[in-house]
């Protein structure tokens, strides 16, 4: 429910805007999600007994540094409708439209044998190909017994589990006997 609303607030804050307008917007509102995991932030942001004006200055006073009248007025239209809570969907959101105007992806593979760089460059270059964007991949250890590639912003998931692929392989003899 947050994005949907998250998202017409960032059709109205990026209208008219260029790309690196919107990146630093979204810049902008990613440091101020990162402020809302603090939980003596959040609680004052949320909290009744705070008045609204008191509200706005904290967060205008947080973002000064960029000194853009259309981000502080829209700090201000946030505080007026009390919508102060879907800071952190709005830099989510933001972020989503960059990568998909300028078809640049993050992707993760996880897997519980290391990788090496060169085969991480290797599926990077090819997912890349495959759906005519650029991807980046990092890679996270855990303990998925195989390999599994995510693409968030594309909606991509491929894994091999190893349990998975034995378990076909003996099926397959199975059935060749």
């Amino acid at each position: 429910m947050e994005e949907l609303i998250a998202k017409k607030y960032i059709k109205a804050l990026t209208d008219n805007f260029d790309i690196e307008s919107i990146q630093n917007s979204a810049d902008i509102f990613s440091v101020l999600a990162d402020s809302f995991t603090d939980e003596k932030f959040k609680s004052i942001i949320i909290s009744p007994l705070v008045s609204s004006s008191d509200k706005e200055s904290i967060l205008l006073d947080a973002i000064k540094s960029a000194s853009s009248d259309k981000i502080n007025n829209f700090i201000k239209l946030l505080v007026e409708n009390k919508r102060l809570d879907i800071i952190p969907a709005i830099a989510k959101e933001l972020k989503k439209d960059i990568a998909n105007s300028t078809k640049t992806y993050t992707g993760i593979i996880y897997s519980d044998s290391d990788i090496e760089l060169k085969v991480l460059e290797e599926l990077s270059h090819g997912l890349s190909a495959k759906f005519n964007s650029t991807i980046t991949l990092l890679f996270v250890k855990n303990d998925f017994n195989g390999i599994k590639v995510e693409v968030t912003g594309l909606g991509i998931e491929i894994s091999f589990c190893k349990d998975r692929i034995d378990s076909q392989i003996i099926e397959h003899i199975i059935k060749a006997i």
